[in-house]
């Protein structure tokens, strides 16, 4: 009956009371709203008749078959799965985009999800040569030096050793370096789950690199990198700089949002880089190596590089800088109705906590803050929220974050003055989202 009601409603009175909410706070003007609504719910139904009371809402007036009888018995399915009403919700493979699905991504749907965790399930996925199910207690992870004396005790773990070590549980994201990459030239993909669906956020369970650096002997003073490599067939392999390793927060993980980690995400062993980009997330890890420089992999020096507009290769640019995007109303999706909408997005820096995102309705002429959903941490998603009442005139949506080193997400125009448009990595810029007369909204770019 609330939406029914602002549906409804007066413009002017929409207008007026949307102004009062800027200045009383959005509980007052939900509470004043739902009042109205109330009291005008009460005098429709005293002046109803029966017939007419039944006629609105039917439904409520017959048992349907699951208020009558029995349901399905306890543990019918040993592991939960959801909804066959919620089916529709699924990442998705965009087609064409590599030559093989093996080598291809699936997009987290954003727009559906509620709160900062991607369900297990849901989380995107990036494969280089495909996923592999590896059984566990075949899988070895190696520790050793390039140089015999940088570690003084090379080892070898299983999967029981290494899970009886003490651990620690961390949410964080993880974002492909190649999300929102289609973007760079001009709006490519329709929906936010193409445009920045190589996005998921997740508790983490496993032991601190260092811990495993700690009891091999490492010598932190000369070793200023490792080397991690996955067992896929990929051959992946990645840099990781000791900078970020000696503060605790590189994980060697196995636990993925209270369970093991999913096959498709790196079973049973993967690493976690908080803030870098997915690629040095190496799942299926086997192998740590200290050296002391980088080791200029192939997929560090000829990929995931950003082309400048001068020509060269900016190589080792890892850390996902801060960035936001707006969930709903998004490209793909349609307003019914006029009236109360709930703006809502997603903001995450690799550099730190998000301290503030703003939004506009106008295509950035005019910015206010969005409400940021505890709680907010480090390296971590952050949901924000922004009312909007829909007049039934276009609009343009956009949402700005600045994270608590004070960088601030850039538009296109500012990103491209410094990067040019021919890049793929790296896509940092505010997203514009344009809603039309008829509700339907788009992707559009606006520099």
């Amino acid at each position: 009956m609330f939406s029914r009601f602002l549906q409804r409603a007066p413009e002017n009175f929409l207008n007026a009371q949307h102004m009062r909410d800027v200045r009383a706070g959005r509980r007052g003007f939900l509470a004043q709203a739902l009042a109205a609504a109330t009291a005008a719910t009460a005098t429709a139904a005293a002046t109803a008749t029966p017939a007419q009371t039944s006629q609105g809402d039917p439904a409520i007036l017959e048992l349907p078959a699951h208020s009558k009888g029995l349901g399905q018995p306890v543990a019918a399915r040993p592991y939960g799965l959801p909804s066959e009403w919620e089916k529709n919700l699924q990442r998705r493979e965009s087609p064409g985009l590599t030559r093989v699905s093996q080598g291809s991504v699936s997009f987290s749907p954003l727009q559906g999800l509620f709160g900062i965790i991607t369900p297990n399930g849901l989380h995107f996925e990036r494969h280089h040569q495909g996923w592999w199910d590896i059984d566990p207690s075949k899988h070895r992870l190696m520790v050793n030096g390039s140089d015999a004396s940088l570690l003084k005790r090379p080892m070898v773990f299983n999967m029981d050793e290494l899970m009886r070590l003490p651990s620690v549980s961390r949410m964080h994201f993880i974002e492909c370096g190649a999300n929102t990459g289609m973007e760079w030239g001009n709006a490519a993909v329709p929906t936010v789950q193409y445009t920045h669906g190589m996005l998921s956020c997740s508790e983490f369970t496993g032991v601190p690199l260092r811990t495993l650096l700690e009891l091999c002997g490492a010598d932190f003073k000369r070793g200023a990198f490792v080397l991690a490599e996955g067992a896929d067939g990929s051959g992946m392999t990645r840099t990781i700089p000791m900078s970020l390793i000696l503060s605790g927060e590189v994980l060697v993980a196995y636990g993925q949002n209270g369970e093991m980690l999913r096959p498709e995400n790196g079973y049973p062993l993967r690493l976690v880089v908080p803030g870098v980009q997915g690629v040095s997330w190496i799942k299926y890890l086997r192998r740590i190596e200290l050296g002391d420089m980088p080791y200029a992999t192939k997929d560090e020096t000829i990929h995931y590089v950003d082309l400048m507009p001068d020509g060269t290769h900016r190589q080792y640019s890892s850390i996902q800088e801060v960035k936001s995007v707006i969930t709903s109303p998004s490209g793909g999706q349609v307003l019914l109705d006029k009236g109360f909408h709930s703006i809502t997005g997603l903001a995450w820096s690799g550099r730190g906590k998000i301290r503030r995102v703003d939004v506009s309705v106008d295509g950035g002429r005019n910015w206010k803050p969005a409400r940021l959903e505890g709680p907010v941490m480090y390296k971590c998603l952050s949901r924000f929220n922004a009312d909007f009442v829909w007049d039934g005139k276009p609009a343009v949506f956009q949402s700005r974050a600045v994270d608590d080193t004070g960088h601030i997400q850039p538009s296109y125009r500012e990103l491209r003055r410094v990067r040019a448009s021919r890049s793929i990595y790296h896509n940092n810029a505010i997203q514009s989202w344009a809603l039309g007369e008829s509700g339907e909204v788009k992707n559009v770019q606006i520099g």
